[in-house]
């Protein structure tokens, strides 16, 4: 699966949760020119079927769009209509699990406990969410791995620059940035644009170091 395989590739998720929508394409244009190419709109931000749209036609082949915090099979649908690729969920529910799979998009729902995980890869998910990742830390995904080494797991949830490099090491195949990478209750000026873009640039730069030992 193509876009599957790009999270894999690419490993940053950027959360864009509460973005207005006049400003949705400035944000994806800001983190497309610091390296990030996979971005999140959650379902709860006002017009976020438009944003997810936009985003797909604007930057089709150069950025992979999905929605976020989709609680059920039928916001899920109407994601992968609007353009999304993959849905992310903050809990595990079967049918939005199901949905996604019936429609090709990649699932990937939240879970925290060794059950919850092994529930939502069984049910059909493709990664499962780690979250609330900071809860418990990065070392957590080394454990959870010991018995379940064949379930992808993705952290998201307090993730910085700073300790992004540790998810990795302990076995992380991507992360999902949130406000520490865009910060949507701030203006979204051209300086903030620049300090997203330059955010994002350091996200890369910290994933690429910990990746020259851990991912070749």
């Amino acid at each position: 699966m193509k876009t599957l395989q790009s999270i894999y590739d690419h490993k940053l998720v950027a959360v864009i949760r509460g973005a207005e929508e006049e400003e949705v394409v400035n944000i994806a244009e800001a983190l497309h020119a610091g390296g990030v190419k996979i971005l999140e709109i959650t379902a709860e931000t006002p017009g976020f079927l438009d944003m997810i749209s936009r985003i797909s036609k604007k930057f089709h082949g150069e950025v992979v769009v999905g929605a976020g915090t989709v609680l059920d099979a039928e916001t899920a649908r109407s994601a992968i209509m609007a353009g999304a690729e993959f849905i992310f969920s903050p809990t595990v529910n079967r049918e939005t699990i199901q949905m996604a799979n019936r429609y090709g998009a990649v699932s990937i729902p939240g879970a925290m406990t060794p059950t919850e995980i092994l529930t939502a890869y069984e049910a059909g998910a493709d990664i499962i969410k780690v979250f609330p990742a900071n809860i418990l830390g990065p070392k957590y995904l080394k454990d959870v791995h010991g018995p379940l080494p064949h379930i992808p797991l993705m952290p998201t949830g307090g993730i910085d620059v700073n300790n992004i490099g540790e998810y990795f090491q302990h076995g992380a195949v991507a992360a999902g940035i949130g406000s520490s990478l865009v910060n949507t209750k701030q203006t979204l000026d051209k300086k903030a644009l620049h300090q997203i873009t330059e955010k994002a640039s350091q996200f890369v730069k910290a994933i690429t170091w910990c990746g020259s030992f851990l991912f070749s």
